[in-house]
């Protein structure tokens, strides 16, 4: 029995954590995220909801294997209606991978609801892949430049991929990315 009500879900956000926060401080930015730098959950939430048309249960997956939680970010995500999940395990396991996979199973199982996956990871294929021959709406939300080449191919079959940055603004700061730009998206005065 969950401590959270579950609201009436068309949707359910996904999110890795620790493969967002990897990705945007090793390979995008090549350091630590100082704080207008780190994503806007909110937003993201919201962005869910807006475009998916629904509610939009965020789910965030934390990795607890040290024992401890980073109580302010807890607080601030309960604030902005996410379920915290910190897992943990053996220090070789997966454990947010693990815990991702096994819910989108679960999503499978009961009959009903979309996914949107924040994550740059090739783990989850196999979830994404029969969520979808199930007939059910997925997304993925990323730096589309660090996305596993083999999840990017699923959008023949009808994967969303949606830019954090891009599509999403989800930052506070313009990023230091280097990526290619449409040039129908191409505003020359990010660079002036």
């Amino acid at each position: 029995m969950s401590d959270f009500p579950a609201p009436a879900t068309d949707t359910y956000l996904l999110v890795d954590g620790e493969n967002i926060d990897a990705t945007l401080g090793m390979s995008v930015l090549g350091r630590r995220p100082a704080p207008e730098e780190r994503p806007r959950w909110d937003r993201i939430l919201h962005f869910t909801q807006e475009v998916w048309h629904g509610q939009a249960r965020g789910l965030f997956f934390l990795n607890a294997t040290s024992g401890q939680m980073p109580m302010s970010f807890v607080q601030a995500l309960l604030a902005m209606s996410y379920h915290p999940i910190p897992l943990a395990g053996t220090g070789t396991e997966k454990v947010v991978d693990i815990g991702i996979q096994r819910t989108m199973d679960a999503i499978l199982e009961q009959g009903h609801g979309d996914v949107v996956l924040a994550s740059h990871d090739g783990d989850y294929i196999p979830q994404v892949e029969r969520l979808l021959d199930a007939g059910r709406k997925v997304g993925v939300l990323c730096f589309r430049e660090f996305l596993n080449g083999q999840l990017a191919d699923l959008t023949e079959r009808g994967l969303q991929i949606y830019d954090l940055e891009d599509d999403l603004g989800a930052f506070n700061a313009v990023l230091p990315r280097v990526r290619i730009i449409p040039l129908a998206a191409f505003d020359p005065s990010r660079y002036l």
